[in-house]
């Protein structure tokens, strides 16, 4: 036998919705998963609220759905097979953000932390339709809280006024807001509450019937001098009244809007004219108009503000303003929750509740176009992260653990070995995604990584990070730097097969008059390898060549290298050192096969004899960004099951073209020696494959054949 509360959803459905068989099979899931304890609503209860909302068939069905007892038997895929894509991605999104821990995250300590936590929860959905759902959820978790104990109940109610109440204003849901905030502020402020119930001396029903009284007249008024205007009127909530009170230092009897209408009219001059009606046909008070038309308040907003007394003695105020000032000031840059919350003008923000507003009101003509833009608007460079106690930290799109940690403090960054994400033991180069719980797990002493300043290795995406790891090297012990910058630099030479290097120009080119302090700035990771690489591709430290007097440049050629600034010559690379973008290079004039490029430290060009140096000629690299190279790289690694699998996991993930693979292994020794052939753009895509490869688990050594 249906109970009441079955019988007062389906009368719901059959007014607003209608009914059908995805709703009767919902509905029939939905009976079958009962919540435990007198504290949590039932997903009917959640659905007939939305369906009061003015919610689809496909919302309704999805609210029904995500009840926590069906969730162990009753998958998304499952979802999706019984009730479509739509709704499976519906129910996805509240189970989603049903892994919240409910309440956890009301100690919030600052307007920051509950406007990041707030971004958090519009980023992490991917419809405007779940955060309906949520909103209804809670108010019937509202309704139901007093069965709670007395600090569970404070941390829904202070969460529902910080998060999720200026949420619903955010989206226009005025009614969802305003029952919200009234459960909240019942539980957080329960004497506050019902002294001002009290002081209004009438129950809401009568006031709602008064104010609809007076803007039906007002209505009639004003169609009678041909204004055409739309009149709403709603009575003041309690929370509304009771923050007057505190902003305004008033008592009761000195509020003049308990009850407030708006008008709305098609101009400036009907705003006017709307103004002359009011005062004509009731008293005002004259110090409680304002015109903000005239003089528009400091964030743009517009409207005429005024307060009459009825013929009965009660107090009304009005608001009379445009369409135009009213869509301004409910959507743009004065729009009215800024005003009440303090919050600061963000445009992607702003731009997305603009579109979850139109879908939520059926007026976007493609929900999924429309969902992906507002994902992108709202993700796009951050992305928002719990740490255990709840505390949302932003950090950038692609962020990691490490990331996190020196968000949090330099010292806890430092001292960092590990992290937990959702629970779960990640790599410090894991990326973070929105909506995560993140724990970092420390040590005692603090000791960064090097590794973790190079951007090949993904350790850090933010320079902030970058810098503080930098800079606690900075402050190291000079023989140590000195001792960790040599054995870096002579890494770095090994494996780009760099020979005859300069080191006294080499440090003067970083502006170091002694080399001991080139190494211990390579040491404190002021010097990167990566600049060192640069500087000796582009200044060769060795020249034997003859110089030739280069002739002027010719136009920009297609060809892979320019010859004395002439393209369209017959070329080919040397087998012996496999020259790429980023080598200097020089020419060899053959006999018969035209020139032969090489690496300038190539040992054959070294050994030349000086009668053959006279056919070595300038050339220069061309203009083919889309060409590739051959290029051969050595790897020494402990043998292991997997690794080679590994290694062309990494190359994959690069996009890397592996041309030849030869491996052997030396089984006395557990040792695997490879040689790789693989094709680059450049020295750059070179760089990342052996400081990807270098990672690897079991690696000992990577380098560039020479």
């Amino acid at each position: 036998m249906p109970d009441q509360r079955h019988k007062s959803f389906v009368a719901a459905v059959e007014r607003r919705i209608g009914w059908d068989d995805a709703i009767e099979r919902a509905l029939a899931y939905a009976e079958d998963a009962e919540p435990n304890g007198k504290n949590l609503p039932t997903s009917i209860d959640v659905a007939r609220r939305a369906v009061e909302m003015g919610s689809d068939r496909d919302t309704v069905v999805a609210t029904l759905l995500s009840a926590r007892g069906l969730r162990p038997r009753l998958d998304p895929e499952r979802i999706e097979q019984e009730f479509g894509h739509t709704v499976a991605e519906l129910t996805r999104g509240v189970i989603r953000l049903n892994t919240l821990k409910e309440g956890g995250h009301a100690r919030i300590d600052s307007p920051e932390q509950a406007e990041k936590l707030r971004r958090l929860l519009m980023a992490i959905i991917s419809d405007a339709r779940v955060m309906l759902i949520k909103l209804c959820y809670r108010v019937e978790r509202l309704r139901l809280v007093r069965h709670d104990d007395f600090d569970t109940r404070r941390l829904i109610a202070q969460e529902t006024l910080d998060i999720y109440a200026p949420l619903a204003n955010r989206l226009g849901m005025g009614l969802l807001k305003w029952e919200l905030e009234d459960l909240a502020f019942r539980v957080l402020e329960p004497q506050v509450y019902k002294r001002i119930a009290k002081l209004l001396e009438e129950k809401r029903s009568e006031r709602e019937i008064f104010i609809e009284d007076f803007t039906g007249r007002l209505r009639r008024l004003l169609a009678e001098q041909d204004v055409d205007a739309d009149v709403q009127g709603r009575a003041k909530h309690i929370v509304s009244i009771w923050r007057k009170m505190q902003r305004k230092q008033l008592e009761f009897h000195e509020l003049f809007d308990v009850r407030a209408v708006r008008v709305l009219v098609g101009s400036v001059a009907d705003c006017y004219a709307a103004l002359g009606v009011v005062h004509t046909t009731w008293q005002h008070i004259p110090k409680e108009f304002d015109d903000y038309i005239a003089n528009p308040k400091d964030n743009g907003y517009q409207s005429l503000h005024t307060a009459v007394v009825t013929d009965d003695g009660k107090v009304v105020e009005v608001q009379i303003r445009s369409r135009e000032m009213h869509d301004k000031s409910e959507l743009g840059v004065a729009s009215h929750w800024r005003y009440k919350e303090g919050g600061r003008l963000d445009q992607r923000m702003e731009n997305s509740i603009a579109q979850m507003r139109d879908l939520l009101q059926g007026s976007a003509a493609d929900v999924s176009d429309a969902m992906s833009e507002i994902s992108t608007e709202l993700s796009s460079d951050r992305v928002y992260v719990f740490t255990p106690k709840g505390q949302v930290i932003d950090i950038p799109r692609g962020g990691t653990p490490l990331d996190f940690a020196y968000s949090i403090h330099s010292e806890v960054g430092h001292r960092c070995r590990g992290a937990k994400v959702n629970g779960r033991i990640v790599n410090l180069t894991a990326e973070l995604h929105t909506g995560d719980e993140v724990e970092i797990l420390t040590t005692k002493e603090s000791r960064p990584s090097r590794d973790w300043m190079n951007k090949n290795l993904g350790f850090i995406k933010s320079a902030s990070a970058r810098s503080k790891v930098r800079n606690w090297f900075n402050h190291q012990d000079f023989e140590q730097n000195l001792l960790d910058g040599k054995a870096i630099y002579d890494r770095t030479l090994a494996k780009f097969s760099l020979h005859g290097v300069n080191l006294k120009a080499l440090a003067a080119h970083f502006k170091r008059t002694e080399v001991e302090q080139f190494f211990a700035d390579i040491g404190r990771g002021l010097i990167t390898p990566a600049q060192i690489l640069g500087f000796l591709q582009a200044e060769p430290q060795q020249d034997p060549f003859r110089k030739v007097k280069k002739t002027p440049q010719a136009p920009a050629s297609k060809d892979q290298v320019t010859i004395q600034g002439v393209g369209n010559l017959m070329t080919q690379f040397g087998r012996c050192c496999k020259p790429v973008p980023g080598d200097e290079i020089i020419g060899f004039i053959t006999v018969n096969s035209g020139i032969t490029i090489h690496r300038r430290d190539c040992s054959n060009i070294l050994s030349l004899p000086e009668s053959k140096r006279q056919r070595l000629i300038e050339v220069d690299w061309g203009q083919r960004p889309d060409s590739v190279y051959p290029v051969e790289i050595s790897l020494t690694a402990y043998q292991r099951t997997g690794l080679m699998q590994d290694v062309s996991t990494i190359l994959a993930n690069l996009k890397v073209n592996l041309l030849n693979i030869n491996s052997n292994t030396n089984r006395d020794e557990q040792m695997v020696y490879t040689r790789l052939t693989v094709e680059i753009h450049g020295v750059d895509d070179l760089v990342s494959i052996i400081d990807k490869l270098s990672q690897v688990p079991n690696v000992q050594d990577v380098k560039r054949v020479a």
